[in-house]
């Protein structure tokens, strides 16, 4: 994680059209008098639990699948999720290595009981045969096999998801330099924290180390903060819907910006207020601000990591 922490830095200051605003944050971090606002992980009530390896199979296979919804105007993560969930409860063996490797997607829309095809739904169905084939080759055909290899590192586990699942492999190129984003699966270490509340197959004793996941939202929220201000062509680009290509420099400036500024607000905390936020408190609270404003302008891009 510390690439992450690195090269998102080194975006963030040679960003030519997404600047992150000291001041702002410093205000920000002021009105909140350094206190996070707890928010519970499942503070919707949609996911999938029964505090076993079930769940764990869910959430990599829900990880796996998390990203792109928004070409679809009433698609949303929660239909994902509860989606996902209702399969399980129709069918325990839904998400098994095996069946994971056939769904066609039609087959995948019947899981998700969705009526009409899903926003790059070949990619989609490409990632769940990917997921399937190597649990069964690598791990027994369990996620909480990959859990188990960890050591209770969630810094490891991403390794590991990463090393073994090309599709969670969250890169990018930046004026010839590599970019490391991982947004994907990391939120697979914070669901399972969060799901197995830091016990069981969620307890990883250097959760300090993950960032904040760099997707649609968080951006939106931050530059609604104040926190990200945007070029008045990227700005322009976003408040008219424009899609902004995946690994153009305008797209990783959004997402690396966003990770740099949080990890700043995190530190400011820390050394402010003396107090210890993770940064996975700071990404569930801001995005479910963000969820919770539907009038909120995102960034389109069309990509299978966020």
């Amino acid at each position: 994680m510390e690439d992450v922490r690195r090269t998102t830095a080194w975006v963030a200051s040679r960003a030519s059209h997404v600047k992150v605003d000291s001041s702002e944050l410093e205000k920000i971090v002021d009105n909140i008098n350094g206190s996070i606002p707890k928010v519970e992980w499942d503070f919707e009530g949609i996911h999938y639990f029964d505090n076993g390896p079930l769940t764990v199979q869910y959430l990599f296979v829900l990880d796996a699948l998390n990203f792109c919804f928004w070409p679809d105007k009433d698609l949303s993560y929660d239909h994902l999720a509860l989606g996902l969930k209702a399969a399980l409860q129709n069918d325990k063996s839904a998400l098994d290595a095996d069946r994971l490797q056939s769904y066609s997607g039609p087959q995948l829309r019947e899981l998700l009981n969705w009526p009409r095809p899903l926003p790059l739904e070949e990619e989609r169905v490409r990632l769940l045969h990917e997921v399937g084939l190597e649990l069964e080759r690598s791990f027994k055909g369990e996620a909480a096999n990959i859990v188990k290899s960890c050591g209770n590192s969630a810094v490891t586990l991403v390794a590991l998801v990463a090393r073994h699942f090309p599709g969670f492999r969250d890169h990018s190129l930046y004026k010839g330099h590599q970019v490391f984003l991982y947004k994907r699966a990391q939120i697979f270490a914070a669901d399972l924290w969060g799901a197995f509340k830091g016990q069981g197959y969620g307890r990883f004793y250097d959760m300090s180390s993950i960032t904040i996941f760099a997707d649609y939202i968080i951006p939106a929220v931050l530059r609604k903060l104040g926190v990200l201000k945007y070029s008045s062509a990227l700005s322009n680009s976003i408040d008219s819907n424009d899609e902004i290509a995946p690994g153009s420099e305008e797209e990783v400036e959004i997402r690396a910006c966003s990770v740099h500024a949080v990890e700043k607000m995190r530190e400011l905390i820390e050394s402010k207020f003396r107090k210890q936020v993770l940064s996975v408190e700071m990404d569930l609270w801001l995005w479910s601000c963000g969820v919770q404003n539907r009038s909120l302008q995102h960034h389109r891009t069309l990509s299978i990591y966020y």
